[in-house]
């Protein structure tokens, strides 16, 4: 891993190179649950191995994360899992150590738990309002409260959020967790930047992956399609990828961003107009003969 500097001396240097190698990196909800459709942390932790990483997978389902840990071994990579309930403030420590007893350290922290959940404020019990933050927000400040403590110089934090902080429509109590997460984001990369720690968010667009096939029909699929600006769909690898470079040191003058992956502008694009009438053709015909219109 490139220590942090003042410069970058050779910005051609390791074009060849893996981005992350001699790099390990914590995924929260890095396992594995569906047999069909890949995950946002799965996809994650595969992309980041694939350059080089050493991958913590945090995950507090034990058989989702050990699917990931042995796709990632399969491939060549080191892997290990790790299972909590990030909930627990405690359980986050503990995995932060477990870690660091592990692989002596880390250096990427990609905060990646979340659950989608449509219920308007006024919607959920003070139970579920709340749980709903913890589990959007809460998650990730914990992890981070107690990463920071051990991660190394020229390092990144990753958080994911999502396109619906952006959304007109009604308030959403998860879209008001991302929102906060968002500005968590900027806020730590203020408090961080000393330590030479970086801290990004990716916001995720209307992909298909795990979560969208497990809740969303076929038609509802086909009506996302039109949302963006470019004609294809997208998955969790597209998010992988820009958490690999925001992780990596290609984004070492980059902190305190939100990067949309989205395909584009997330609004349903207007109907294309009719195409003009053609105008009526008047045909000349010899004399004596009755005229025409096509």
């Amino acid at each position: 891993m490139t220590e942090f500097s003042e410069s970058l001396t050779d910005p051609f240097g390791p074009a060849a190179e893996p981005w992350m190698t001699g790099r390990t990196a914590l995924v929260t909800g890095g396992g594995q649950q569906s047999d069909n459709e890949a995950g946002v942390g799965y996809a994650i932790c595969r992309v980041l191995a694939a350059h080089g990483a050493r991958i913590a997978v945090l995950d507090r389902d034990p058989a989702a994360a050990q699917r990931t840990v042995e796709k990632i071994e399969a491939d060549g990579g080191t892997a290990i899992a790790v299972v909590a309930d990030l909930l627990d403030d405690d359980a986050c420590k503990r995995a932060v150590d477990e870690v660091v007893a592990r692989f002596g350290g880390f250096d990427t922290l990609v905060n990646n738990v979340a659950v989608g959940d449509r219920a308007g404020v006024f919607d959920v019990t003070p139970e579920r309002f709340h749980q709903l933050m913890d589990l959007n927000l809460t998650t990730a400040w914990q992890m981070s409260r107690h990463a920071v403590g051990v991660m190394r110089t020229g390092g990144a934090i990753v958080n994911i959020s999502s396109v619906g902080v952006r959304a007109r429509g009604p308030a959403m109590v998860y879209n008001l967790a991302k929102a906060a997460l968002e500005n968590l984001t900027v806020g730590l990369a203020n408090t961080l930047g000393d330590q030479g720690i970086r801290v990004n968010c990716v916001q995720v667009g209307a992909i298909w992956g795990a979560f969208a096939a497990a809740n969303m029909t076929q038609e509802m699929r086909r009506l996302r399609r039109s949302w963006t600006a470019l004609p294809i769909e997208g998955s969790p690898w597209d998010i992988a990828q820009a958490v690999l470079f925001l992780s990596s040191d290609r984004a070492r003058w980059i902190s305190g961003q939100i990067l949309s992956v989205d395909g584009g502008p997330t609004s349903p694009k207007p109907p294309k107009p009719a195409a003009p009438a053609e105008p009526e053709l008047e045909i000349t015909t010899p004399e004596g003969a009755p005229s025409v219109h096509a």
